[in-house]
């Protein structure tokens, strides 16, 4: 029998008739408490000047998402707390006032309890008005007094029969509390989904976050009438948080929910990610050959503690509260655990003892910590994790393979040459020599590496190269359709067919082989992502690199390291834990209440274009602009569509600074210092093509004429995956030549112009100059209209070849354009254009042929060469744009 979750009252047969209860006549439901808006999937939002005109189209699962009356969120259950009623009067009970709490949060979170003392202590205060707070302890009680949703506690565990070094003691919080408090935060009121839903744009279906792939809907169509699905994420990393602390180990697990969007779940300082647990990690007197298989046994058994009541969830249901204040009937399925690969292993094979038990196939662990979570099974929730099975593989196995088919001397002297641009990695000092890299220097290195090894390795080596990183680039997708899973599996597949060719490359250079066989646990990884991303979703949402970040945002430095040998450490563990998560919530709590904001996130669903995915600070930004700075976390990134430049069709945005760097240049100086001989002519040519509309009163003579330049300027587009969203704007760099830059700094776009028969071709060329004229005072020119914006010179790179002539690397190739003067001199074709017409920022890739020469430099390699490959992995959405949509 169900109870009405909003009136407690009458005992009902199934959910289905509680619903006919709520919808009745003598519904227990106050209409004007009854829902108005509900948060609608990202994917069916798209923003009004985005460049993706196609609509999205889709279903969402109709036994989905039902609500059950008016409870209470997060927020709200502060004012349970015993000292409500005094911060009703003092908003930041019970320091004296908001100052007050901001020094003692200060102190709290940066100094230890040794320095808080010094400080309190010192002769300043003689002078000033003291805190309220005058010793540490006071401090720290005060803070203990704050409210906190879930507390952390401490629990002891024996194993019957073996004993251990040190006491078993987990740290942990109930994760079911953790989880109500996720979904009943009304910071992510507008970044959450509630429903399973299928997405079709175009003819395509597309995956994105877990609720629009297949076991979503699977699991919803086993769930009762009008469930909820709260997909439950964890997290874990065997790196031990406490290894100063006396021998004693633990490491952290976190958990999150599938119904919170991706974008906002990926940044660890955004707190999507909560730590539930510090595993212990201890050593029992036992033979070494079964240390290991006891230390898996107690992980699950810990996890079980720990998980126990959301695996009750998630077979029989509970009412929650989610963000606005409804009440849902709620189903907890395990759908991923993000973990290392060898994490995932553990728990089943590590020692002989393990060995042994997978002859007779078992697995030695009798009792995993999922086997009665209900839908959980290892071959679905343990997806593919992009961090190691693609990025730290790229670094073991293929880096290796380019090192010893190119040599480390030219493969260094490659990277150390090329040209530097604002915003990327540059190897000044080569890739061979670092010993640790992380994932992001992993992937900068994929950004180049194919064409930087183009000349120097045989073109089967390089194809078969090129595939792996293609294959690494399309799982990134943060949305994937058909073809693009289509294009995945066929990447994988040419890798397969040119393998042969990495041994070759060895063997030929008098190596024994880079690799004798290609059996790697991590390779064979890869041949999954095809059936993980239709079962969970895109695998950018599972990747460890936030997991591997929660360890600094979460753990580092969080522990006292002066109790090593401390008999109640974990205790001192638990209160700071404690203290942690409740001065997380007052702050905002405080901030809200103080202004007389609501509590309460409204739901926008307003057709709006994405710049930031800070939720806090976009709630803070609505109902209380002036407060924006006390909201902590990244950033927004700058909409430059709001106050810039705008191209005709309004799907680029540029950035000028007001102040130019040079205010006031004549023709001549300009030809000297940017060393331009044909400006005049470029210029001419560019105003008779742009001739101004007849009537039009205008006089211009170059001669005397002005200009103000500038060195730089920011190109900014939406996203090529999803169109709401805004991307950081790029830095397109125009120096004039210098001691550091002989030939000068600039950078390399893609034009848009009129071609044969009037239609719009684009080419490749390199910002020489950004400037735009202007009049001196008094005089009687007047400035005609196609030169009121900002123009620039550039030089002509144009193609040469397109990428089915060289298929190993798939590449456009271009070449410097040159044309000839009346007296038989040759220069660069350079022409004005409008700042508005580029479309995208390009990298190019020198062509270097069998080995970089002499003399080169990073400084002056785009002037050395005269060839260049157009660089499609110069970012995902460069790759998405030159190697689907560009022609």
């Amino acid at each position: 029998m169900e109870l009405c979750p909003n009136c407690n009252l009458g005992e009902y047969p199934s959910i289905e008739a509680v619903i006919l209860h709520l919808n009745s006549q003598s519904t227990c439901w106050p209409s004007e408490a009854r829902p108005q808006e509900l948060p609608v999937p990202p994917v069916f939002r798209r923003g009004a000047n985005s460049s993706d005109q196609t609509p999205a189209a889709g279903t969402c699962h109709p036994r989905s998402g039902y609500v059950f009356g008016v409870g209470r969120n997060m927020l709200d259950r502060l004012e349970d707390d015993e000292y409500a009623y005094r911060r009703k009067i003092n908003h930041h009970y019970p320091f004296r006032d908001e100052g007050e709490w901001e020094l003692g949060k200060f102190l709290v979170e940066n100094l230890n309890q040794t320095q808080i003392t010094k400080f309190l202590k010192l002769k300043w205060f003689n002078t000033r008005e003291r805190p309220s707070f005058t010793t540490k302890d006071q401090l720290l009680d005060w803070m203990d007094s704050l409210p906190c949703f879930t507390e952390w506690k401490v629990s002891k565990m024996e194993f019957s029969g073996y004993k251990t070094v040190y006491p078993i003691e987990l740290v942990w919080r109930d994760a079911m509390e953790v989880v109500k408090q996720l979904f009943s935060d009304p910071i992510f009121a507008n970044h959450m989904t509630f429903n399973p839903h299928i997405v079709n744009v175009g003819n395509q279906r597309e995956y994105g976050d877990y609720m629009s792939a297949d076991m979503a809907w699977k699991i919803q169509d086993h769930l009762p009438f009008g469930a909820t699905q709260v997909p439950i994420i964890l997290g874990s990393d065997k790196t031990a948080v406490t290894r100063l602390t006396g021998g004693l180990e633990m490491h952290p697990v976190f958990v999150t929910i599938g119904n919170i969007d991706s974008e906002v779940r990926s940044k660890a300082t955004l707190r999507a990610w909560r730590c539930v647990a510090y595993m212990p990690i201890v050593k029992f007197r036992v033979h070494p050959d079964y240390q290991s298989i006891l230390q898996a046994r107690l992980w699950h058994k810990c996890m079980d503690l720990v998980f126990a009541n959301l695996k009750a969830a998630a077979m029989d249901g509970c009412f929650m509260p989610d963000p606005s204040r409804y009440i849902r009937y709620v189903f907890t399925p395990l759908v991923a655990h993000v973990c290392d690969l060898p994490e995932a292993i553990d728990p089943w094979e590590l020692d002989k003892f393990q060995k042994a038990a997978k002859l007779v196939n078992l697995s030695g662990v009798h009792m995993p910590f999922w086997r009665d979570w209900v839908f959980a099974c290892p071959s679905v929730f343990l997806a593919g994790e992009l961090l190691h099975t693609c990025h730290k593989f790229f670094a073991d196995h293929p880096l290796k393979w380019i090192k010893e088919a190119v040599g480390n001397h030219e493969l260094d002297k490659r990277f150390m040459t090329q040209h530097k641009r604002v915003g990327t990695r540059h190897f000044a000092k080569g890739i061979t020599h670092v010993k640790q890299m992380t994932g992001r220097e992993h992937r900068d290195i994929q950004r180049t590496v194919v064409a930087s090894i183009a000349g120097a390795a045989p073109p089967r080596f390089v194809r078969a190269i090129r595939a792996l990183v293609e294959f690494i680039y399309l799982a990134q997708n943060p949305v994937h359709s058909h073809q693009s899973l289509q294009s995945m599996v066929q990447a994988l597949s040419d890798f397969h067919s040119f393998k042969d060719a990495i041994i070759e490359a060895a063997a030929r250079r008098g190596k024994k082989g880079a690799k004798e066989d290609f059996f790697i646990p991590k390779l064979e990884l890869l041949q999954s992502f095809e059936g993980t991303i239709q079962r969970l979703g895109t695998l950018m949402q599972f990747s460890a690199d936030t997991t591997e970040r929660l360890l600094i945002t979460h753990c580092k430095e969080l522990f006292p390291r002066t109790a090593r040998q401390s008999k109640d450490f974990t205790e001192q563990c638990v209160r700071i834990l404690n203290r942690q998560e409740s001065m997380e919530i007052f702050d905002l709590y405080a901030l809200l209440t103080s202004w007389g904001a609501p509590l309460v996130n409204a739901i926008h669903t307003e057709d709006e274009e994405v710049t930031t995915t800070n939720p806090a600070l976009s709630w803070v930004s609505r109902v209380l602009p002036d407060e924006v700075n006390s909201v902590r976390g990244p950033r927004p990134v700058r909409n430059h569509f709001l106050k810039g430049i705008l191209s005709e069709d309004a799907l680029t945005a540029f950035q000028l600074n007001v102040a130019p760097d040079y205010k006031s240049l004549s023709p001549v100086e300009i030809r000297t210092k940017f060393a331009l001989p044909d400006f005049d002519r470029a210029l001419a040519d560019f105003i008779r093509r742009s001739a101004p509309p007849s009537g039009e009163r205008a006089s211009w003579d170059p001669k005397y004429g002005r200009f103000q330049t500038w060195n730089k300027f920011r190109l900014q587009l939406h996203s090529a995956f999803q169109p709401r969203v805004i991307m950081p704007s790029r830095v397109v760099q125009a120096y004039p030549p210098s001691d550091n830059f002989p030939f000068g700094n600039c950078d390399t776009v893609l034009v848009d112009g009129t071609g044969v028969e009037g239609r719009i071709t684009s080419c490749v060329a390199q910002v020489r100059l950004i400037f735009q004229p202007m009049i001196r005072r008094g005089s009687n020119l007047v400035l005609p209209s196609c030169l009121s914006d900002p123009l620039l010179y550039i030089q002509y790179l144009p193609f040469v070849s397109n990428p089915d002539e060289r298929p190993e690397l798939a590449m456009w190739t271009v070449e410097r354009a040159y044309m000839h003067d009346e007296h038989g001199g040759r220069h660069r074709k350079g022409a004005v254009v409008r700042m508005t017409d580029v479309t995208h920022a390009v990298e190019l890739i020198p062509d270097y042929g069998e080995a970089v020469g002499d003399g080169v430099s990073s400084a002056t390699c785009l002037e050395t060469f005269e060839r260049f490959f157009l660089n499609n992995f110069a970012d995902k959405e460069s790759y998405h744009t030159f190697s689907t949509e560009f022609v």
